[in-house]
């Protein structure tokens, strides 16, 4: 299918909606203390969501009952949030969509409370590289396999997994629109890149080399297969002819 192509002004909207995510994402930051649960995390921001006008759009998508996705450790992506108090040296990624008006954002960011040890560290720090060498890819001109390429060499360079299974996609009043945008690729194939595209761009990254996960019984929970912990790094771009402009950067 084709990309949805949205004007300046439909991009204006979801960079308001994104200020808000972004400006939620600062909150978050602070929250992520020893003792904290994620089931409050997740009360906090529907709260300010409230507060700035906006919604939480993955709320009751396809039956998903949180504000929030909350994975930590070895949970990668779609977590439900919990009463489990965190630990220090725990990591949690916090993902969700922010509706504004009809018009959405899209991030997730991955959080450590206090000092994990080194290696996941430099986990969490490569994963937010490799987003950001994606990013730099998505002027006209090139291609969907241009971004996975990007995510895919980081990976191999540190030897870590990328689950293959998620996905970046188009994005607009719709949480998913065409394209799917994969975190591997070949430079200069796959669908190319055109001023008024909106995508997200969301790697992952386990410390262990294969990526490969598994779907807990609610349908929703992606855990690593061999137990070691992942990060997820998230934002969404407008495609524009000055070059790439990440929304959900609060600027």
């Amino acid at each position: 299918m084709d990309p949805i192509l949205k004007t300046k002004e439909e991009i204006g909207y979801m960079r308001e909606a994104g200020r808000i995510l972004r400006s939620c994402h600062q909150h978050i930051e602070q929250w992520m203390v020893p003792g904290m649960t994620t089931a409050e995390i997740d009360e906090r921001v529907e709260d300010f969501l409230a507060d700035h006008g906006a919604t939480p759009e993955q709320k009751g998508y396809k039956g998903y009952p949180y504000a929030t996705c909350a994975s930590v450790n070895e949970v990668v992506c779609h977590g439900f949030p919990g009463s489990i108090a965190l630990r220090s040296g725990d990591i949690v990624t916090i993902d969700m969509v922010v509706n504004k008006e009809g018009w959405l954002a899209d991030s997730a960011w991955t959080y450590a409370i206090d000092e994990p040890s080194r290696s996941i560290r430099r986990l969490m720090k490569r994963t937010e590289k490799a987003l950001y060498k994606a990013i730099a890819q998505a002027v006209p001109g090139n291609t969907l396999g241009d971004i996975g390429n990007a995510i895919e060499r980081t990976a191999r360079l540190y030897r870590y997994g990328i689950v293959k299974p998620l996905i970046g996609h188009g994005i607009g009043q719709y949480i998913h629109e065409p394209p799917n945008v994969l975190p591997y690729g070949k430079r200069k194939t796959g669908m190319m890149l055109t001023e008024g595209m909106v995508i997200t761009i969301e790697p992952i990254f386990t410390k262990g080399s294969s990526g490969a996960v598994l779907w807990d019984e609610d349908g929703w929970t992606v855990r690593t297969l061999d137990g070691s912990w992942g990060a997820q790094y998230e934002h969404t771009i407008a495609i524009t002819g000055e070059g790439p402009l990440i929304l959900t950067d609060g600027s």
